[in-house]
């Protein structure tokens, strides 16, 4: 049994270590910037400046979250927009596991943050995290003083465990937490989690594939701010098929997730209301509900 398990987890981390070898990404941080598109307007003054901040995966910057940016301009988000590669030449399987790294790089993600509002204090700040990004973005938000805050952040398939406490990062976010989990994000967030552990070094099954859960510590109202959005199956029209990277594909991108950084707004399902305001506190699936039937084609990998 435990050769058996020995040589999942081998086979796992090669899987992984084999995939991202193949993404060609930098061996140092790398910050990519999309300058903010012109928008023409009759107003007699312009629009607030808008800021956007993407955090990428354990594999680095990589054509998906290309998409995902490309998504946010189909979708209308005119606004600056700065990917910023933390993984540096840890790419990787060391991008998961070492702490130094993480530590460090959600001190920069902070000193970003913080810059940006120095610059300008009116900035409405939103912010996109995949997978292990979720915990950079926690962790740096965790840093920020008293009274610095963002507005809203969307996490995609996040690889922190389902009971990380986030009311520390939640003190920080003026609007809203939206988690997007899926339960076929098994392959990643299931198998490789429970194997290798989440970003938080927890070997569970992670929040991106089973939601967030507030722990017994956790604080309620500041817990109101978390809105969970499970997959729906209805979306594999739209490229994501529930995986570890479909929330990525620039179509979703550009149909569910820019309205949800822009507006607020889910778009809904056929006889379903808009998301526009939080549910129960707690992002954890509701007991006894059966997940969606997954797309018929296996999960890639990050």
């Amino acid at each position: 049994m435990k050769l058996h398990r020995h040589f999942l987890c081998v086979l796992c981390a090669s899987a992984f270590s084999l995939l991202l070898l193949s993404s060609g990404s930098c061996a140092t941080e790398r910050t990519e910037i999309f300058p903010a598109r012109a928008m023409v307007t009759g107003a007699a003054t312009q629009p607030a400046r808008e800021f956007h901040l993407h955090l990428n995966g354990i594999g680095g910057f990589r054509d998906i979250d290309r998409e995902l940016i490309g998504g946010l301009r189909d979708g209308g988000y005119h606004g600056h927009i700065t990917a910023y590669d933390w993984t540096g030449r840890d790419v990787g399987l060391a991008a998961l596991t070492v702490k130094r790294r993480h530590a460090e790089q959600a001190k920069k993600v902070a000193e970003m943050l913080l810059a940006e509002l120095s610059a300008h204090p009116t900035s409405r700040i939103t912010i996109t995290a995949h997978s292990a990004g979720a915990g950079i973005i926690t962790w740096a938000l965790e840093q920020l003083p008293d009274g610095a805050m963002v507005d809203s952040i969307v996490m995609l398939a996040p690889a922190l465990s389902p009971t990380y406490d986030l009311s520390r990062a939640l003190r920080h976010v003026r609007g809203n937490v939206y988690v997007f989990f899926s339960p076929h994000d098994a392959t990643v967030l299931g198998l490789g989690t429970r194997m290798l552990g989440t970003v938080d070094g927890k070997k569970v099954d992670a929040s991106g594939r089973v939601g967030f859960k507030r722990p017994p510590r956790g604080d309620e109202t500041l817990y109101m701010k978390l809105i969970p959005v499970p997959y729906r199956t209805a979306w594999a029209k739209l490229g994501n098929i529930g995986d570890h990277i479909g929330a990525l594909e620039r179509r979703f991108v550009a149909m569910v997730l820019a309205p949800v950084l822009l507006r607020g707004e889910l778009p809904a399902e056929p006889g379903e209301d808009p998301l526009m305001a939080p549910p129960a506190p707690a992002t954890a699936p509701i007991a006894g509900a059966k997940p969606p039937p997954a797309p018929a084609r296996p999960d890639p990998m990050p």
